[in-house]
């Protein structure tokens, strides 16, 4: 071997060395920026829901020490026993309550269109438009506490101004239009909440992920549908749809999971689970449990059922929502 080879050599062998001493720097300083972001997700992530895994196999009131019971919980929470001859849950309530909690999920494709309806009307070039958006974003940001009670009060049967809105309008058309019993009726309750929901939540986050979707959207793809004739029906369904198919597919993901977990806010201010139940949510009722009847462990079986429900659901959403989305 020649000198300068050797040189040559030597020199690329110190050039490798350096490159994997700098890929070791990269590395170590990529851990020290996550590390922060780790240690919360460990400590107040993963180590609540293990340790709310094996409360499910105690019976601890707070006050003594917790007593080992196995999987009674579950069979007491999940499982059925015979009743003059019928088959009857162990614990009727929670199965109303995941009725409540699915029903008043329903109102998520509504939202979820009034969000891109909106969007499609924000990114539009109008006076005022600024204005608007910060109109339509406030309820989101607004205290959840406050929004509860202007909505009691926009529900009261006698005062309220929504019921006054409609006796009104029946003494101006000539109809008998009575107010109706928003939050004290079983019928009614459920879909005052969710009406409540879709005010709150179709002017927030979604419209604003929609926005942006829809603002990315090459002009040339529509340019090129006008060329081939497509109106603006069919420019929304060939081109539109499917490059916004990310963002919804996001969004369905997150409203179904927040859907699960949700309705506490509006349940414990506004009707206290009621009319006999009729509002009471998974969420609502886990609070009851844990933090009035005292049964943490019983608190623990419900929250891990629902996180189970909550990861088939948002499993399925991949298994079967992910193949209509375009990439």
């Amino acid at each position: 071997m020649t000198g300068k080879a050797r040189v040559y050599c030597v020199s690329n062998d110190h050039m490798s060395k350096r490159k994997i001493r700098f890929k070791k720097q990269e590395s170590w300083a990529g851990y020290l920026f996550v590390l922060p972001n780790l240690i919360g997700f460990l400590v107040f992530t993963s180590l609540p829901v293990v340790a709310a895994i094996g409360l499910t196999l105690f019976h601890w009131d707070l006050l003594t020490p917790p007593s080992f019971v196995g999987f009674r919980n579950v069979v007491d929470l999940l499982g059925f026993h015979r009743l003059d001859g019928v088959w009857v849950a162990n614990d009727s309530q929670f199965w109303k309550y995941l009725y409540n909690t699915i029903f008043m999920m329903l109102i998520i494709p509504v939202n979820i269109f009034g969000s891109l309806l909106l969007a499609s009307m924000m990114i539009q070039n109008i006076r005022g438009v600024i204005v608007l958006r910060t109109i339509f974003f406030l309820p989101t940001i607004s205290a959840g506490v406050a929004v509860c009670f202007l909505w009691q009060w926009l529900y009261n049967t006698d005062v309220g101004l929504i019921n006054v809105a409609i006796e009104r309008a029946g003494d101006f058309l000539g109809l008998p239009l009575k107010g109706i019993p928003w939050l004290t009726s079983t019928t009614w309750a459920k879909p005052a909440l969710m009406l409540m929901t879709f005010w709150m939540a179709v002017g927030g986050t979604n419209m604003i992920l929609y926005m942006a979707a829809l603002t990315n959207v090459p002009r040339q793809l529509y340019e090129a549908a006008e060329i081939d004739g497509a109106n603006g029906w069919q420019k929304f369904w060939s081109v539109t749809w499917p490059m916004i198919s990310p963002t919804t597919f996001f969004i369905c993901i997150m409203s179904v999971i927040g859907g699960f977990q949700g309705g506490f806010l509006q349940a414990y201010t506004m009707t206290q689970g009621g009319p006999a139940g009729a509002t009471t949510t998974l969420e609502l009722y886990i609070y009851r449990t844990a933090y009035e009847s005292f049964e943490m462990g019983y608190a623990a079986t419900i929250a891990c059922v629902l996180f189970v429900m909550v990861l088939f659901m948002t499993l399925l959403n991949w298994k079967y929502g992910g193949k209509h989305v375009t990439y």
